[in-house]
């Protein structure tokens, strides 16, 4: 199984949450390959504290990095079209995770699943801070 990872459950394994230890799990069981994208790392970068750059680096270079390609942006920018249509509202960046997360075929674990109503993916929660 693939997974990409949405930033909530990225920052709480920075924190050291218990998101940390579900990340290490997955990736020791050798079943499932956690992969963030460009979005992801740009959140996380504006949101430093100091101190964080270096084990931020650390962090990310354990994981795989999802490609954003031309038909992911297509498709996160008919998700925002047909949601707006109907009255909801999504964020680009939110779209673009979700996007990129269907083009590598991944399920999307995030501490926000109302952010991700999209049919087209597989969205896992975990809960934020748990």
């Amino acid at each position: 199984m693939t997974s990409l990872l949405d930033t909530t459950v990225l920052i709480d394994a920075l924190r050291g949450r218990p998101a940390a230890q579900r990340i290490k799990l997955l990736r020791r069981s050798g079943e499932d390959v956690p992969y963030v994208c460009a979005i992801n790392i740009e959140e996380l970068v504006r949101g430093l504290r100091a101190g964080e750059e270096a084990p931020l680096g650390r962090f990310l270079d354990g994981l795989k990095l999802a490609p954003i390609r031309r038909d992911d942006a297509e498709r996160a920018g008919a998700w925002r079209r047909d949601y707006a249509a109907r009255g909801v509202t999504l964020s680009p960046a939110d779209c673009l995770i979700a996007a990129a997360a269907a083009g590598i075929g991944a399920r999307l674990i995030t501490g926000h699943p109302k952010d991700f109503p999209m049919g087209e993916i597989t969205v896992e929660h975990w809960p934020v801070g748990a």
